[in-house]
């Protein structure tokens, strides 16, 4: 099935904390990671946020205090998040986000690293879209 390798865990328990802005995980290894929604925000899935193929992303800014509005099931497979900046076409199968729970620290210092390269402060405004390229979404 998309999004799943055969025997990876799987969650066991989601619990989204509104107040500190985590979604935090419980995966059947064990394993509980506590997801802050900015992490997910800037590292959605959607074509949107990832492009569609290797250096098309799109750096995300002013995410830190992004909510979760909404988080529907997907199959048997994975998560889809309504964020409150409207952006809810991200997929989050189990395996990315474990991906996202396990390798927290190395993709905050790259998001981190991104953001001095390009110039942007964290908490600057995404810059206005002009129009959609993509008829995906």
């Amino acid at each position: 099935m998309a999004g799943l390798q055969a025997g990876a865990p799987t969650p066991q328990a989601i619990t989204v904390h509104s107040q500190s802005r985590v979604l935090e995980v419980t995966f059947s290894d064990g394993a509980t990671f506590r997801i802050p929604f900015e992490l997910m925000r800037v590292y959605s899935p959607s074509a949107e946020v990832a492009g569609h193929g290797p250096g098309q992303e799109v750096l995300q800014t002013g995410k830190r205090q992004v909510e979760l509005a909404g988080l529907e099931p997907v199959g048997n497979y994975a998560i889809q998040p309504a964020f409150s900046d409207g952006h809810d076409s991200g997929i989050f199968s189990w395996d990315y986000l474990y991906f996202l729970g396990s390798q927290q620290d190395k993709l905050w210092a790259d998001y981190t690293a991104r953001l001095a390269a390009a110039g942007v402060e964290r908490d600057a405004p995404m810059p206005e879209k002009a129009g959609k390229a993509c008829g995906s979404h």
